[in-house]
């Protein structure tokens, strides 16, 4: 019996020091918490709110409905497009992702199919039913920037046409990517600030489009300033990422380890978009700056 005492008890004294110590680091980080909270509320505030924006869940979503909507979209514009604006939307491809080898061949087997077979394969009522569903992805971002701002759902009858020309902008933008990161001829050194002006400037349009103005200009710079920057550096990275992501991935699984590449790394995109405006709203409420910017309560 004194034995089983004597042998027991360095043990019983190491799990005690053990929980004492597991004690004091536990009282140790509430400490940290709660300094934390004091002196940085805003972070408190941004991380109870990006978990009831449901982040993960809303970034996929949307970059589900851009994937499965932007696919058989790229194919109508490649058959009722000019020449023209068909070329200008793959030389922007190109310039964004810096795509070749094995996607490069894949894109141009798309895009240089001759225009009316694929007008005649296409159809114009095929045409207005990818469009149409299209406005998914509208109604997607529509939802993350409500959730943002914690507005209710606008009715379809305000909010239709929004989805619409939010679709179509997009494809404008798209296809001007190429244009705007050469500068326009001049080089990089002009590429860079006006395409990080052009994100900045689609997103602060894009919440006020999709919020039916509800929200002042002002309150949603801050989302459009941290949602361009941020994108504008994504783009930059990508250019050295994808190229090599998607290549390995056409030639080990074909076509679908390309699905998997370009969904992954869509859904990087919009992890992406979805912190840069619901940081950015979580900003534009906090007492200090909603003085200067009018938010709303």
């Amino acid at each position: 019996m004194h034995a089983g005492r004597g042998s027991g008890s360095p043990t019983n004294g190491r799990a005690g020091r053990w929980r004492a110590r597991a004690a004091r680091l536990r009282a140790r980080l509430l400490r940290l918490r709660n300094t934390a909270e004091e002196r940085f509320p805003v972070i408190t505030r941004l991380t109870s709110h990006l978990i009831a924006v449901n982040l993960l869940d809303s970034a996929t979503r949307l970059a589900a409905q851009a994937f499965l909507t932007a696919v058989p979209l790229l194919f109508v514009v490649a058959s009722f497009a000019p020449e023209g604006l068909r070329n200008q939307i793959v030389d922007s491809v190109h310039d964004v992702l810096g795509i070749n080898g094995s996607a490069d061949q894949q894109l141009k087997m798309v895009y240089d199919a001759d225009s009316g077979s694929l007008r005649q394969s296409t159809g114009v009522v095929s045409a207005l039913m990818v469009l149409l569903s299209a406005t998914a992805c509208s109604r997607a971002m529509q939802r993350l920037c409500q959730r943002a701002w914690r507005l209710s759902k606008t009715s379809a009858r305000i909010a239709a046409w929004r989805w619409v020309v939010w679709l179509v902008t997009f494809l404008a933008v798209i296809a001007l990517q190429g244009p705007l990161r050469n500068g326009f001829g001049a080089g990089l050194w002009l590429g860079l600030p006006l395409v990080l002006v052009t994100q900045v400037g689609v997103w602060w349009w894009t919440q006020h489009l999709l919020l039916a103005a509800r929200v002042p200009w002002l309150p949603l710079l801050p989302g459009a300033l941290l949602t361009g920057t941020a994108l504008t550096v994504v783009a930059v990275v990508a250019k050295l990422y994808v190229p090599a992501a998607l290549n390995h991935s056409l030639d080990r699984y074909g076509s679908l380890g390309a699905v998997f590449t370009v969904l992954s790394w869509l859904i990087g995109l919009c992890v992406v978009v979805a912190v840069g405006i619901t940081t950015g709203a979580v900003i534009a409420r906090e007492p200090a700056v909603a003085r200067h910017l009018g938010s709303p309560d």
